[in-house]
């Protein structure tokens, strides 16, 4: 069964609201990165932030003390809904699945929390951050907002994870008691999690991303949201879903993802939205474009907004659906004009553009893709 696009909500580094955030990619914009420390330690990091202002127009109750994971789901989600024109109501709260696609969960109140209990013993374990150190508590906050009360699930995974979430509403969507299913991808930024990648060797100390250079100096890690209304009818269609699969090896993820190209692409394929974002990821989807689709035009949108991991899957689905429905792509930013893609150097119009896919690479040895379709 092909789902459709309804709606989409985007809360980025280059702020909220789908429209606002793809003109400035046009433009070829990028994110300001700030750095975040430790009191423990000298070491910064450079990050891609929200901007406190974008998120000035969400409040309730439930989010006064929820992290800022939920608080990115919760403005994504409800754009999605709106520009879906979709209300909940008392009649339709069950026949709305809700899927939530996370990587890391809220890594602030939990390194709080557990802090806390280091520094001072168990009887200052906080009954208020405990619920937040779990990685279902985005979604409990939604569908509490919404007043959702039909099926909420969480998936846990890499880069990759916002499209198992996907392949996921389409399956639950096979069931005609659900009229449609809220797709949310989120993440938010801790110098922990920075540290983390720095010690796997995926990151870099400061901007850019330099996406399908030889040398991989890594990605800078960024947060925010994506949400997406899948439904039966809608303007961008899901075509096909690829689970892809998992690779033991980096070496692995080139033959993973050519069986992932050969399958999406057995009909013609006018541009590929890769996860290049300046890591060993990139090489792999390089060598795998060139074989399978080579004449298909390539856009990353990683060094413009960063490596948002946990909400990164949503994000190129949203640049895959703007770019089919504005017939343009924006320009690859900071890439190195020698490589061996065909490339959107500039702000490119694609007029013709009827199919695209998709392409998704974790860091977590995952791996996944999809294609889109406008009539």
């Amino acid at each position: 069964m092909s789902l459709a696009i309804a709606g989409m909500g985007w809360v980025t580094p280059l702020g909220t609201g789908v429209e606002s955030v793809w003109e400035r990619l046009l433009q070829g914009e990028e994110a300001s990165a700030t750095t975040i420390s430790e009191q423990f330690t000298d070491r910064v990091h450079s990050v891609f932030r929200v901007p406190e202002s974008a998120l000035k127009g969400i409040s309730h109750p439930r989010l006064r003390r929820a992290s800022a994971i939920s608080r990115f789901a919760a403005e994504a989600g409800l754009q999605a809904l709106g520009s879906a024109g979709l209300k909940i109501e008392s009649q339709n709260a069950e026949r709305i699945a809700l899927i939530f696609a996370i990587s890391n969960g809220g890594v602030t109140y939990t390194k709080r929390f557990y802090h806390e209990i280091v520094g001072t013993g168990v009887q200052a374990a906080s009954p208020l951050l405990f619920p937040e150190t779990v990685f279902n508590a985005p979604a409990s906050h939604l569908a509490a907002i919404l007043g959702l009360t039909g099926a909420t699930y969480t998936l846990v995974g890499d880069g990759s994870v916002g499209l198992a979430a996907i392949t996921m509403a389409e399956e639950l969507m096979a069931n005609e008691t659900l009229d449609c299913c809220l797709v949310v991808g989120t993440e938010e930024i801790d110098w922990l999690l920075c540290d983390a990648y720095r010690r796997w060797r995926l990151l870099r100390l400061a901007p850019p991303i330099e996406p399908f250079r030889k040398k991989k100096r890594g990605m800078i890690l960024s947060e925010g949201a994506g949400a997406i209304v899948l439904a039966r009818d809608g303007f961008v269609t899901i075509e096909r879903a690829n689970p892809g699969g998992y690779f033991s090896k980096r070496a692995e993820a080139e033959t993973i993802l050519r069986r992932i190209l050969y399958d999406l692409a057995q009909t013609e394929i006018d541009f590929v939205i890769s996860s290049a974002n300046g890591t060993f990821v990139d090489h792999a989807e390089s060598q795998a474009l060139q074989e399978v689709v080579p004449n298909a035009l390539v856009y990353t949108g990683k060094p413009a907004l960063g490596e948002s991991v946990g909400a990164a899957g949503l994000w190129q689905i949203i640049l895959t659906a703007q770019a089919l429905r504005s017939k343009e792509i924006p320009p690859v930013l900071h890439v190195d004009h020698s490589v061996e893609l065909r490339l959107s150097f500039s702000r490119m119009a694609v007029a013709s553009a009827r199919r695209a896919v998709v392409l998704s690479s974790g860091l977590n040895q995952q791996t996944a893709g999809l294609r889109l379709a406008i009539q």
